[in-house]
């Protein structure tokens, strides 16, 4: 049986947030280790997956709707609360998942990444923002000071590039992405496929 998964993500996605939720549990039930990646999803996006923005810019009303409706099912399913953010959507990223890799340094990636995801889908809060994330930072259990002066190094910087060609390179084109070997698995709604290859 495999024993790792790679899990690419970036906070401002709400199915990266299902998905985060619920692939803990099976790695656990199946004792199979979590590799975090975090990516910067925009930057997916502006090389392979500019589609994305047409539809932003001209959704369906229809399939809009019904993704609203289909994210309120996942997430009781989960006992997750999740509120499609009004006020900012979509959000700027790229300091919170900076702070992913000061986390995953310190050992907190779990707690940062989950109280990322809980400040902007649960609590609509603009995770784009100072204090918003010393708030995430806090919840996490990192200092203040060392949080901020890691996100603006040369090295979290570059290591966020580096997962999202990474990514890109391994073809992937959003988040969630999920890897067992070199068997991809795109979106919340995959994990029973990538259980049943854990499995094989």
């Amino acid at each position: 049986m495999a024993r790792s998964i790679d899990f690419y993500f970036d906070c401002s996605s709400p199915w990266t947030y299902l998905a985060f939720h619920a692939v803990q549990p099976l790695a656990a039930e199946l004792v199979v280790e979590i590799a975090w990646k975090p990516i910067l999803v925009g930057g997916v996006f502006n090389a392979v997956n500019q589609t994305v923005y047409d539809s932003r810019a001209k959704p369906n009303p229809r399939k809009q709707g019904y993704m609203l409706k289909d994210l309120g099912d996942w997430a009781r399913l989960y006992g997750l609360r999740i509120v499609f953010p009004p006020k900012v959507f979509p959000v700027n990223s790229v300091k919170c998942m900076r702070g992913a890799f000061v986390a995953l340094d310190l050992g907190k990636l779990v707690p940062y990444a989950t109280a990322a995801f809980e400040a902007y889908w649960g609590d609509d809060l603009d995770i784009s923002r100072e204090a918003v994330l010393a708030d995430i930072a806090a919840r996490a259990g990192i200092e203040r000071q060392h949080f901020f002066a890691g996100i603006e190094t040369e090295s979290c910087k570059a290591r966020l590039r580096a997962n999202t060609d990474e990514l890109i390179a391994r073809g992937g084109f959003g988040s969630p992405t999920m890897f067992v070997g070199d068997d991809m698995f795109f979106g919340n709604d995959r994990l029973p496929l990538l259980r049943a290859a854990l499995l094989r």
